[in-house]
């Protein structure tokens, strides 16, 4: 299993979304949160333990998670999906936006969504 954690901002659509796309994939181990103190779900340090590989939606994000746990992350593969924040929750568009960007870093069977 490989354990991936989705971050935005404010884990409120992007990603929530990749979480719940890739929730039931028999390969993954999913969470999401978001780099904002507002954020549904802030990330911390136990998520980026936890996780195999980080995946954030813009530079921003992973820049963010450098000067608040850049020890951390010495050691983790951290990857820009390079998804704006255009989206809702569960948009076609941004479910079509994270397959690709998602595949393109990860190794893993298709699923459907």
């Amino acid at each position: 299993m490989i354990r991936v954690l989705f971050v935005c901002s404010r884990n409120q659509w992007r990603s929530p979304t990749a979480e719940t796309m890739y929730r039931n994939h028999p390969a993954l181990e999913v969470r999401s949160a978001g780099t904002s103190p507002n954020a549904r779900r802030t990330v911390n340090a136990g998520d980026l333990r936890w996780a195999d590989i980080v995946m954030v939606m813009e530079y921003t994000h992973k820049n963010r998670l450098k000067a608040q746990f850049g020890r951390l992350l010495e050691y983790k593969k951290v990857v820009v999906l390079d998804i704006p924040d255009d989206y809702h929750y569960m948009d076609p568009e941004l479910i079509g936006l994270i397959e690709d960007s998602v595949s393109r870093h990860l190794e893993i069977p298709d699923q459907d969504v």
